[in-house]
Parts: C-alpha cells; structure tokens; sequence
C-alpha cells in the first residue's frame, strides 16, 4: 500500500534545480531538463523604490550592462550563494511556476544542488526561497555529489572518484564513496573569476574597459588552458582609458591564457589540497579511474590536459557537463527513497 507521501508524489510534478551563480538548469521528474537559463533578473525601479519582474533568465541577460538608470539587470546568485535573497525567491518562483504551470493541485518536492560548505544560514535562505516559490518540500544536496551521479560516476560502489566541478562562482571538489563525500574543498574561484581575470588583464595590457558579456565571450571562443595547436585572434571592442574613446584591440589566444592562468593555478591548488589528503586506498583509485571534470568550466580548451599534466592523473570532461549538477540531483529526485540519505534537509 502506497504512503501518503508516495501517493501525493504521484500527482506532484517535483522538481531538480541547479541554482548555479551563471545558469539555472531545472529537471522536472519523469520529463527531462525543462529549463536551462541564465541566473538573472531584470527589474524596473518605479518612483516608489518598488521593483516589477520585467524579465527573467535569456531575456534578462541580454540587458546586462545595456540598460538605463531606472532598470536594472540583476545576478541574485554570487559565488553560489544567495547575494539577493528577494530576487532569488523571484526568479526560482519564476522557473517553478513555468515548468510547474499548476497543472496539479499538489506543489512539488524541489531537490537543489548547493555548494560544499555553505552556511547554516545560507541553506536556511535556499531552503526558504523555495518554499516561499511554491515547493511542498526542499532537500539539499551537495553539488559535488550531485555533480558525481550526474557524470555517471558509480558513487554507492566502494571505489574513490574523483570530480571537480568548475561552476560560475564556485569551484567543488569532492572525493565520494559508498554513497558519501570522504573530502570535499570548495572555493570561490571559477567561471566569473577567470571572465574578471580577462577584464583585468586587458584593461592592465591594453588600457581597454570592457564587459563582463564581453569577457565571457573571449574566454569561451578563445580561452584555452595549455597552447592550441592553432592561434586564434578576436577583436575586442571597449573603451580606450587614456583617449576616453571607443577602440578596437585583437587578442590572441596566448593573450588569454596569460590572462587566465593564475585563476586556473588557483584551481590547480585546490585539487593538489584535496589529492594530498585523501585516503591511500581511496587515491589509488583514483590513479586507476582519473578525475572527472564538470560545469562550464571543463570546457576551457586543454583544462583537462592542464590538469592532467600537473597532477599525473589522467583526466576526463563529463558528458554534457554542464548539466552534471542538475542531472545528479534530477536522479536523486527519481530515487527519492533509495538516495535519501544523500541530500539533507537545512
């Protein structure tokens, strides 16, 4: 005979969320990814200090550093964590309610992927927003874990893996066995450092401001870990600081890997941390199975060779990793019972 829970469950279209600082990716159980957008609000400031939702997500982001005094383009997420609790509650109600679309009477059950070491406060704002959004109930799983059972890694088995998921605000590095995390690191160095990495070295290099849509464009047409076999060339428009006027600079692909490669050593330091305390058993393993790469970041050119070559490990890009995160949590939500003990509840 079905529980209570079970029963509701069945009417209950619940729900994954990776609530990433750069993407929100939403799974809804039994359908697949339903969402996949950036994590920004675009609100308009009326005279009153009232603010009205006036794009979420795609549309949002396209406004990012493009819009007038009374409208602003909002990033609620930083460094993985809540920066704007009022807008967070905003855009996950937002997402909710579009893959949810009150097809039931019965609100979902959210599981959320967050980062190793958040706050008891930060999860209590997670936890709150979501409920606040409209979840029935809300578990929490860590992302290094869900980045794991995302990139298919065999987590129940007692056997060391070993991911490092690169996000946008956060980095997450996790040794997992037998269903838990043995070591886990967690630093707030990633996708947006390495952009504002670029930021920095054009405008120390070149005397050029630009953006932040602009510096992640660079990085994810021409950012590369270790040389390419081919050098690659953009033009980058900004402002000059000298002239006050508009200029054009072309930056090469060895430009962008100065650039980013004290951000990635940052990354590199993290690994060797967690490498240097992990179990003998468990680190050979490791030496046998390598390291998994997920998040936005494993698609850096030559990151995983990078690495490789730092650590003597041998390396591997999840599939889709971008989607680890979210695919790991989507999973647990579709063995809620079997994998309860992984997620907890703030």
């Amino acid at each position: 005979m079905l529980s209570f829970d079970k029963l509701i469950g069945l009417f209950s279209s619940d729900i994954a969320i990776d609530l990433g600082t750069a993407n929100t990716v939403v799974i809804v159980r039994g359908q697949g990814i339903a969402i996949n957008e950036p994590s920004v609000v675009a609100v308009q400031r009326d005279a009153m200090g009232r603010n009205r939702i006036l794009a979420v997500g795609r549309e949002a982001k396209e406004m990012v550093g493009k819009t007038p005094g009374n409208i602003l383009a909002i990033r609620p997420m930083k460094d993985g964590v809540i920066a704007d609790f009022e807008m967070t509650e905003r855009m996950i109600r937002y997402f909710i309610e579009k893959v949810h679309r009150r097809k039931t009477f019965v609100r979902p059950r959210v599981v959320v992927g967050v980062p190793y070491g958040v706050t008891q406060v930060e999860r209590k704002a997670i936890k709150e927003s979501a409920i606040s959004a409209g979840a029935r109930e809300v578990f929490l799983i860590e992302e290094p874990m869900a980045a794991a059972i995302g990139a298919g890694l065999p987590v129940k088995e007692p056997r060391g893996s070993l991911v490092v998921d690169i996000g946008g605000g956060t980095t997450e590095i996790g040794v997992v066995s037998l269903g838990g995390l043995v070591i886990s690191k967690s630093i707030r160095v990633a996708g947006d450092k390495l952009d504002m990495a670029i930021i920095n070295y054009i405008k120390l290099k070149h005397n050029l401001l630009i953006g932040e849509r602009v510096a992640e464009e660079i990085k994810i047409k021409i950012g590369n870990a270790i040389a390419p076999r081919e050098q690659q060339t953009i033009a980058v428009k900004g402002r000059d600081q000298i002239t006050g006027l508009l200029a054009t600079i072309d930056f090469t692909s060895d430009d962008a890997r100065e650039a980013l490669k004290g951000t990635l050593e940052d990354i590199l330091a993290a690994l060797k941390a967690v490498l240097e305390v992990t179990p003998p058993d468990l680190a050979g393993d490791i030496v046998e199975n390598g390291v998994i790469l997920a998040g936005g970041g494993a698609l850096l050119d030559g990151l995983d060779k990078y690495l490789s070559e730092a650590t003597h490990l041998p390396v591997y890009v999840a599939e889709e990793p971008l989607l680890a995160v979210a695919k790991g949590a989507g999973r647990v939500l579709e063995e809620i019972d079997l994998l309860q003990h992984l997620a907890y509840e703030s």
